[in-house]
């Protein structure tokens, strides 16, 4: 494919996908505290995982910055079990809520109305926080038109001669950001039609492609 042709072919792409599956509604979280609590919890694990630990931290009344931070870490550990490693994600959790407390008095506006790229940078410097997640939160919680690359993007657009196989993270996210008009509301919908491309049909093995939308552009 001819490097020219890279914005008419992630737009067929995303006219495919959403013809094929309507709108998603992600990122599912009714705050933005809840979106980025997510965001964290969901590294190396199914939402479905993820969802059974938010529901607990709910139930427990304990979703909010301020009494999450109040928490042990052993405490917190124990009401997102379900989210697997949970010892881990409960130590990046505690450390973005401790940055949240040390930089912006616990007031996650303050943050989040940070430009997009100054928030991006602070998150990257939290422990535990990587280029997926980090833009998960300026995407999903701050609203802001970063495009969110995962495993699933990789998979398929290499396999579509879009990006090399080995491409690194930013260089993915260079192929979206460099021929797409930046917009949340079009990122937010295309990574999430991505997702449930890469889940259902552009599979590791064995993938899918007579059955999948993509599939008539090989």
């Amino acid at each position: 494919m001819k490097k020219g042709d890279a914005p008419e072919k992630l737009k067929e792409f995303y006219k495919a996908l959403f013809k094929a599956f309507g709108p998603q509604g992600w990122w599912p979280g009714e705050t933005p505290f809840e979106v980025i609590v997510g965001a964290i919890l969901t590294q190396n694990t199914s939402w479905s995982n993820v969802e059974k630990a938010i529901r607990n931290l709910k139930e427990e009344k304990l979703l909010t910055p301020r009494r999450m931070h109040a928490l042990g870490l052993k405490e917190l550990a124990g009401h997102i079990r379900s989210s697997g490693y949970f010892n881990i994600k409960a130590k990046r959790l505690k450390n973005f809520i401790d940055r949240l407390f040390d930089n912006h008095n616990g007031n996650l506006n303050n943050l989040l109305k940070k430009n997009a790229g100054e928030l991006r940078k602070e998150l990257l410097s939290i422990n535990g926080i990587g280029p997926e997640t980090a833009d998960s939160i300026v995407l999903y919680a701050a609203e802001y038109p970063e495009f969110v690359v995962d495993a699933y993007t990789k998979r398929i657009f290499s396999r579509h001669n879009l990006i090399r196989h080995d491409a690194g993270y930013e260089e993915v996210k260079s192929l979206f950001m460099d021929n797409l008009k930046p917009d949340a509301v079009t990122f937010n919908e295309y990574h999430a039609l991505i997702v449930r491309t890469g889940k259902h049909f552009c599979k590791n093995k064995k993938p899918l492609c007579e059955e999948c939308p993509l599939g008539v552009y090989f």
